[in-house]
C-alpha cells in the first residue's frame, strides 16, 4: 500500500510483524503524530528491493521533498533510504544504537554467570561423591554470586542515579567481584553521555574518546559494536542537527501491536491492513 499524498518532510521507516512472525515495513510522516496521515507506504517484506519498489510508486517529484529519514541500524532500511529519497539525510536511531552498546555488557554479565553456574555445579557434584551436603557461597547482601548477576541485569542498564538503596548496595558487591563489568559499565555510560552534546562536532570528538577507551578495554563484544558505530558514524552523528529519533515510528508499532491484540490476533491479513490504511492513512 502507498499513500502520495501522505508523504512529508520528515519521516521514518521501520518494521513490524502482523502475523505468525511476518515482518511488514511501514514508512511513516512524523507530521501525522500517529493519526490519520502517518501511514506513508507499507510494504510486506524487508528485503530492500521490495521496500524500494513500493516507496518509488510514489512520484520522484514528492520524493525529492524528503528532507530527512530516520531508521534503526539495518542495512536494508539505509540502502532503501538511499534509493529512494536523494535529498534525504538519514538518520540513525539514538535508542538503537546505545542498545547495541548495552547489549555488549549484558553479553558480559551473562558470561560470567554461566561461569558462576559452572563453578557452582562442579561444586555441587564435588559435595556429591564426598557424601557432603552442598552448602552455596552467599555475598553480603545474601545473594550467591548466580543470584546477583542475574538480579543485577536492571542496574547495568540504569544510570546510578536511578539506582534504588537495595541496587546501590548489589551494585557495590558486582563491581567489588566484578572489577571489569564496572570498567565496562561506566564505559557505556561514557557512550550514552555522547548523546549529551550540544553540537555534531563536540559528539564526534566524544565518539572518537570512546573509540580510544575502548581499544583500552579490548572487550571483543564492545570492539564489535564499536565497528558496527563506526560503519554508522555518519548517520548517527546526523542526529544533532535536529535531534531526530524513531519514536515516533515506535510508537506508531505499538500502536498496530495493541490494535493487533485487541482483536485477538489477525487471522485476515488483507482485511487487518485494510483497516490500518483507514485508521492511519
Amino acid at each position: 500500500m502507498y499513500f502520495a499524498d501522505n508523504i512529508g518532510e520528515h519521516l521514518s521507516l521501520d518494521e513490524v510483524s502482523l502475523s505468525k512472525g511476518e515482518l511488514y515495513t511501514f514508512l511513516t510522516n512524523k507530521n501525522g503524530k500517529g493519526k490519520k496521515g502517518s501511514l506513508v507506504c507499507c510494504t510486506a517484506s524487508t528485503l530492500s528491493k521490495d521496500i524500494i519498489a513500493s516507496i518509488k510508486q510514489i512520484s520522484l517529484e514528492a520524493r525529492e521533498r524528503v528532507k530527512e529519514v530516520t531508521i534503526d541500524m539495518a542495512r536494508n532500511m539505509e540502502t532503501s533510504v538511499k534509493e529512494c529519497f536523494p535529498n534525504a539525510k538519514i538518520v540513525t536511531d539514538r535508542f538503537h544504537v546505545v542498545k547495541l552498546v548495552l547489549d555488549a555488557l549484558q553479553h558480559l554479565r551473562i558470561s560470567y554467570r554461566w561461569e558462576a553456574i559452572e563453578v557452582e555445579n562442579e561444586a555441587i557434584a564435588k559435595a556429591r561423591k564426598e557424601n557432603k551436603k552442598y552448602v552455596p557461597k552467599l555475598l553480603a547482601n545474601g545473594d550467591s554470586p548466580k543470584q546477583l548477576l542475574a538480579r543485577s541485569r536492571y542496574i547495568l542498564a540504569k544510570k546510578r542515579s536511578l539506582w534504588t538503596a537495595n541496587q546501590q548496595i548489589r551494585a557495590d558487591i558486582l563491581f567489588k567481584e566484578y572489577p571489569i563489568l564496572e570498567r565496562a559499565y561506566n564505559h557505556c555510560l561514557q557512550f550514552r553521555n555522547i548523546y549529551e552534546a550540544n553540537t555534531k562536532q563536540e559528539a564526534e570528538a566524544r565518539l572518537l574518546e570512546w573509540n580510544k577507551t575502548n581499544q583500552e578495554l579490548n572487550l571483543k563484544k564492545f570492539n564489535i559494536a564499536a565497528n558496527s558505530i563506526d560503519y554508522h558514524r555518519e548517520n548517527i552523528l546526523n542526529f544533532f542537527d535536529n535531534r531526530s529519533t524513531n519514536a515516533s515510528a515506535e510508537s506508531f508499532n505499538s500502536k498496530i501491536k495493541l490494535f493487533r491484540a485487541n482483536l485477538r490476533g489477525v487471522s485476515d491479513t488483507t482485511f487487518f491492513l485494510f483497516r490500518l490504511a483507514k485508521l492511519f492513512a
